[in-house]
C-alpha cells in the first residue's frame, strides 16, 4: 500500500495501521475502520486512493439518507 516513502508534512517515518475515520453525510456520521499510512512524529493519515473513493461514495450515501446497508450502533448528540 506503500504510497510514499516519507511524510509529505513533515518528513516523518510511515507505518501502515487500521485507524477509525469518521465520514459525515448531510446530518448523518459513519465510523470505518480502514488501513492508513500513519506518520510517527505529526500522525498524518494517508490512505490510497481506492480508499478515498470509498469513503466518497459512504458520505454521499449519507447525504442521500441510503442508509440501508449501515449498521446502526447508537445515537449521536450535538451539544452546544
Amino acid at each position: 500500500m506503500t504510497l510514499f516513502t516519507k511524510c509529505p508534512i513533515c518528513g516523518g517515518e510511515l507505518v501502515e495501521k487500521e485507524v477509525e475515520k469518521v465520514l459525515k453525510g448531510g446530518s448523518n456520521t459513519a465510523i470505518v475502520r480502514v488501513k492508513a499510512e500513519v506518520c510517527q512524529h505529526c500522525g498524518e493519515r494517508l490512505y490510497p486512493p481506492e480508499t478515498v473513493t470509498h469513503f466518497e461514495e459512504i458520505r454521499k450515501k449519507l447525504s442521500n439518507e441510503d442508509v440501508g446497508e449501515f449498521e446502526p450502533v447508537g445515537k449521536t448528540y450535538q451539544v452546544a
